[in-house]
């Protein structure tokens, strides 16, 4: 198995930078049951966060005596969600009447902006087009969401059918591309009609080594509901969608630089496809609506 990716079935739904191998980048996907739940154990230490309602609605975040009532979402294919960011040593309890699943995406800082509650973004982006279109809710880059010092996030609804991460690129800081980012995917492969994971469907996603890294590789795994894979370095995409079973990703990013930025360098043989895209109409499906 990949030492970068970590299947659903393995048990993993964590990943600290230490697990990684890396410094800055982190996640931990936590189930929520009913009634009150202190989470505050994911936010000791130096770093910063974003909590993110996966398939959770209608509840309240306690960070440390303030309280937020959020939307949230019945599933990560039903839209975008509002969210909290987390200073460190931050006192958090959840209160829910029902269960569901939140992403903690975390980066390791030496400073902290102050927690607050982020409202649902009203407008999404559509990139690409033909079989590369796919839906981006940018609900924490650094043009939409300022106030952080390191930690960067998106959203990627790829319909099914489609591809995205594409075409591929790179953020390893290895000569030939100066931006340098630690990437996590968090994927949910659903299908048609669900509104949120399913366990039936699977996607393919592919890394491999820029010529200028002296540790070369190249691996395409397969991709169900739930798994997780990382990327240190490396060109990464296409991220396939089958027919029938759209593909969601949380992205999570940090690294060194001064400045937060989720600039990236197209690997040079398959740049040209953007400028095809100028040509092709984009896929009417996005933005995303589930079909019930």
């Amino acid at each position: 198995m990949s030492e970068r990716f970590f299947p659903f079935s393995s048990g993993v739904k964590s990943i600290t930078p230490e697990m990684a191998g890396w410094r800055y980048s982190g996640l931990q996907v936590i189930s929520i049951t009913a009634g009150k739940t202190d989470i505050s154990q994911y936010f000791s230490g130096d770093i910063e966060a974003a909590l993110i309602p996966l398939n959770l609605q209608n509840f309240k975040v306690n960070v440390s005596g303030n309280e937020h009532l959020l939307v949230g979402r019945s599933g990560v294919f039903a839209g975008a969600s509002d969210w909290v960011y987390i200073a460190s040593n931050e006192k958090v309890e959840i209160i829910t009447e029902t269960a569901g699943e939140v992403a903690i995406a975390t980066a390791s800082v030496k400073s902290n902006f102050p927690s607050c509650y982020v409202e649902k973004i009203s407008k999404v982006e559509i990139r690409g087009a033909g079989m590369a279109t796919r839906e981006v809710r940018p609900f924490m880059h650094p043009e939409v969401f300022p106030n952080a010092e390191k930690l960067m996030a998106v959203e990627i609804i790829t319909p099914d059918g489609n591809v995205s991460s594409f075409p591929p690129h790179r953020h390893d800081g290895i000569k030939g591309c100066d931006v340098e980012n630690e990437e996590i995917y968090y994927f949910r492969i659903g299908k048609i009609s669900s509104v949120h994971g399913d366990s039936e469907g699977f996607g393919l996603h592919r890394t491999y080594s820029a010529p200028e890294d002296p540790d070369f590789f190249d691996e395409t795994v397969t991709i169900h509901d739930g798994d997780i894979y990382l990327v240190p370095r490396g060109y990464h995409g296409p991220c396939a969608a089958m027919p029938g079973y759209p593909m969601y990703y949380l992205n999570v990013l940090a690294g060194p630089s001064r400045k937060r930025t989720m600039d990236f360098c197209d690997d040079p043989n398959h740049a040209w496809l953007r400028d095809s895209w100028k040509h092709q109409i984009p896929d009417p499906r996005a933005p995303w609506q589930v079909k019930q």
